[in-house]
């Protein structure tokens, strides 16, 4: 029978959350917690691949085993058993054919920057201090992203994705406040910032690639247009320029650090 995991985690810990050789990951430790529990090997497939230090909230996964589980027991077990950055928020008995990856319709991530230092954001915010950085001309250059494009030139090097073109529904960087912040009832003005991105699929690295680019158009370093030219149309395949095994990824800016990006939402 198969059963559905939402859970969320913290990437601090982990080399992402797939498998790895020799370095602990997020699917290991979940299948290890439920081979334990069940007294037997048990195979996770979760919705997608994140780097490592990369955070999850509400991650999807999915999961065989012998019917009649008592789910609500199982997810009290797990969660005493799990490392503390690791949380089952539900397991419950899914469609005999759901795929947590396949069946995703959309994924969103988001990334945290803070501009002045705060020991209070640094666990899961990047500290920008750059100054004068124009987050106009960065939400400008981020419409460029929406619609279905080919993103070959955010993948990181090596990827063995069968396709580089996905579609991107939402993107857009944003003021917010902590909660730090607000207890004290100040506003976080202009040095909290989080950048939003939806899209039916994502490439590996290529949000920390997407934002870190953008950002070099915050700091005058690169043009809106400049920008645009990296989002490539759909049938870029056909270019020679552009063909497979070009240096494209060479051309983005570069990734910036795991640490503030989080899988926020995926939905069926």
């Amino acid at each position: 029978m198969r059963y559905l995991v939402k859970l969320s985690y913290s990437g601090a810990d982990f080399c992402g959350w797939q498998i790895q050789p020799d370095a602990p990951s997020v699917q290991q430790t979940l299948e290890d917690a439920l081979s334990t529990l069940l007294h037997a090997p048990v195979a996770v497939t979760g919705a997608g691949r994140t780097d490592t230090g990369v955070n999850a909230i509400g991650y999807v996964a999915h999961f065989d085993a012998a019917e009649g589980l008592d789910t609500r027991q199982l997810c009290y077990k797990l969660n005493a058993i799990l490392p503390r950055s690791v949380v089952i928020h539900e397991l419950a008995p899914a469609a005999p054919d759901f795929h947590a990856r396949f069946d995703a319709a959309r994924r969103e991530y988001s990334y945290f920057l803070h501009r002045v230092k705060d020991p209070f954001a640094d666990a899961f915010s990047c500290l920008y201090t750059f100054p004068g950085v124009d987050f106009d001309a960065m939400n400008q250059a981020a419409q460029a992203l929406l619609g279905r494009h080919d993103f070959r030139c955010f993948e990181k090097t090596g990827a063995d994705s069968k396709t580089s073109i996905c579609t991107v529904t939402e993107a857009a960087w944003r003021r917010y406040t902590p909660t730090h912040l607000a207890l004290t009832g100040r506003d976080g003005g202009d040095d909290y910032w989080y950048f939003r991105i939806a899209a039916d699929r994502f490439l590996r690295n290529m949000v920390r690639a997407v934002v870190g680019t953008l950002l070099e158009v915050g700091r005058g370093k690169r043009t809106v247009a400049d920008f645009r030219s990296l989002v490539l149309p759909p049938d870029a395949a056909c270019h020679p320029e552009q063909g497979a095994g070009s240096p494209a990824r060479s051309l983005a800016g570069e990734s910036v650090p795991g640490h503030a990006l989080f899988l926020s939402s995926i939905r069926y």
